[in-house]
């Protein structure tokens, strides 16, 4: 019940019961009043009853003094209580007219018929003593007869003073019991009404408001310093503070919400800052290596519940090769087989493992896993793969990041498509089309940079050229020369490997730099490239070329020489090798 109500009720009882405690209070007074009223009646017609007794008495005795002794005065005062008498006589009749009680009535009937034979009798003797008749006088009074009368008045007279005892006090005795019974009765009432009075302010003002506003004012202080942590009582009253401690309860979960929406807003802003900074380090990537380590550094930090790692597919397009793995995913290895996954074989998104509604890939072998793969894409090309799978004790949901991830793997399939062109656009520029060899460009600025960062660490340079090569263009074509052109330049990259690099200097020469080979190494080395280009039998279109051969000049970087001294050199020898009969390598003088 709300305090309103209850203050309400409260009032309008406390209202009935002053009401009722001062009617009781008013029938209590009425009461005194009738109690006052009898008592007085009762004095009133005791007095009189006794007035008459004994206004009889003294007349009585007026009259035998005034017989006994003749004085006049005892004589006038005998007629003056005799009109006294008759004034209580004119008293007690109105009396009877106020309406006493029959008995009463009666009682004072025989009281005023007693006392007029009385007065018979000695206004008698006092006529038969002014007759001269003293001694009748005196019988009459001093007889038998008036003895009788004033006896029979005396006892009527207290008889009737019985009877109004008896009535007046049964009156008083009521009066007073209806006075003590209503005089009860209101302070039963006040007695309710302070009771009441306590209740509502121990129960409504100290239990319902006073000490719930106190645990509310603790409770909104620390809502009001955004302390959400407080707890707050069920309170099941259906009343003002009980609304008041749903709408504080109501206050707190927003409150709550309120905070989880901005820890979601953060860290949702934090993502999105993470993939920003990581769009703005790919941007920035030289190659594919550095693309990947990027990736790597930076998924986990997005991401802390999810490993995967970053895929490329090869030139056939048949393997995903694993370029970065990040967080140790246990359903990744070092290469994928591109038909294996369904992400890359739909050209979209797959999520593997989540509620089992969709066909997992099969390079998951079947496991209980939630994954997540998204196809590397740019220009409608297929780049790779980007494999996402959650960690057992990660609480992210892959369909939640589903949007992030997608626009990862957009930004790093359109990174990757960059690098590659760039690479393709690189390897245009430092290699030869026809044997895809370093071209001369090349070849200059690996010499400045090696002779530079490495001046005193030996450095062998081969100057090759290909023996009688206008014959072949001329005998059999230029496409069997540029056949033969590819066939010494695939015998260079086979022999020289990562001991060096292979360049086409121009027309049908070649040049090889051994890092780290003098003179006699790198003629060493180049005497295996010579036998191994003349021990092969070319034939082009079904026509035999024969062998071809190759001679070689050797020459070895000297201290503080530069590139162009190098290559001068051993083309210097080259010359030399070809003035010599060619086939053969020669080895430049100091």
């Amino acid at each position: 019940m709300k305090i309103s109500t209850i203050t309400n009720w409260a009032y309008a009882v406390t209202v009935a019961l002053t009401a009722l405690s001062g009617a009781s209070f008013i029938m209590s007074s009425r009461n005194a009043v009738e109690e006052r009223v009898a008592v007085e009646e009762h004095l009133t017609l005791d007095v009189l009853a006794e007035e008459l007794a004994l206004g009889a008495e003294v007349r009585s005795d007026e009259a035998r003094l005034y017989v006994m002794r003749g004085e006049e005065r005892h004589l006038q005062a005998f007629h003056a209580k005799e009109e006294a008498e008759r004034q209580r006589e004119a008293s007690a009749a109105r009396l009877v007219s106020y309406g006493l009680p029959p008995a009463e009535t009666q009682a004072l009937d025989d009281i005023a018929r007693d006392a007029e034979e009385l007065d018979k009798i000695e206004a008698s003797a006092i006529q038969a003593f002014q007759g001269g008749d003293k001694a009748h006088a005196q019988e009459i009074l001093f007889g038998a007869e008036h003895e009788r009368l004033q006896s029979a008045l005396l006892q009527t007279v207290s008889h009737f003073r019985d009877l109004t005892a008896a009535r007046t006090g049964s009156q008083l005795a009521a009066a007073r019991a209806s006075s003590d019974w209503w005089s009860l009765i209101a302070k039963i009432m006040l007695g309710m009404t302070g009771a009441l009075f306590l209740a509502v302010l121990y129960f409504i003002l100290r239990r319902r408001v006073t000490m719930p506003l106190t645990r509310m004012t603790g409770i909104v202080g620390r809502l009001a310093k955004q302390d959400y942590t407080v707890e707050i009582l069920p309170d099941l009253r259906r009343d003002e503070i009980g609304e008041m401690n749903e709408a504080i309860e109501i206050f707190r979960a927003n409150g709550i919400e309120k905070e989880r929406l901005d820890a979601e807003r953060q860290a949702d802003q934090r993502t999105k800052d993470l993939i920003l900074e990581m769009m703005h380090r790919l941007q920035a990537c030289h190659n594919q290596g550095e693309l990947a380590g990027v990736v790597a550094r930076l998924a986990p930090e997005i991401f802390p519940d999810l490993s995967g790692g970053l895929y490329i597919l090869n030139e056939s397009r048949t393997t995903l090769i694993g370029a970065a793995l990040w967080q140790q995913p246990k359903h990744a290895g070092d290469s994928l087989p591109a038909s294996s996954c369904w992400g890359l074989r739909r050209g979209r998104p797959h999520i593997s493992g989540v509620h089992d509604t969709d066909v997992p890939c099969q390079h998951l072998d079947g496991a209980k896993v939630s994954a997540l793969c998204v196809p590397l894409t740019a220009q409608g090309e297929m780049i790779g793969l980007l494999y996402l799978e959650k960690n057992a004790e990660g609480t992210i949901e892959l369909t939640n990041s589903r949007l992030y991830l997608e626009l990862i793997a957009e930004n790093v399939g359109l990174a990757i498509a960059n690098l590659q062109l760039r690479e393709k656009l690189t390897e245009f520029a430092i290699r030869d089309p026809l044997t895809g060899l370093f071209n001369r460009r090349h070849l200059e600025e690996t010499l400045q940079t090696r002779l530079a960062d490495h001046p005193k660490e030996p450095l062998a340079c081969l100057m090759i050229d290909i023996d009688h090569f206008k014959r072949f263009n001329d005998q059999f074509g230029h496409d069997a020369g540029d056949m033969v052109m590819r066939h010494v330049g695939q015998i260079l990259r086979e022999s020289v490997g990562e001991a060096g690099s292979a360049y086409r200097f121009g027309g049908e020469e070649f040049t090889v730099l051994l890092p780290d080979y003098d003179e006699q190494g790198g003629a060493e080395y180049a005497e295996a490239i010579r036998r191994k280009v003349n021990s092969t039998t070319l034939s082009y279109a079904g026509q035999m070329i024969g062998t071809v051969s190759v001679s070689i000049g050797v020459a070895a970087s000297s201290e503080g020489g530069s590139g162009e001294t190098i290559v001068s050199r051993a083309d210097a020898a080259l010359l030399t090798a070809k003035a010599e009969g060619r086939n053969r390598v020669v080895v430049t003088a100091r």
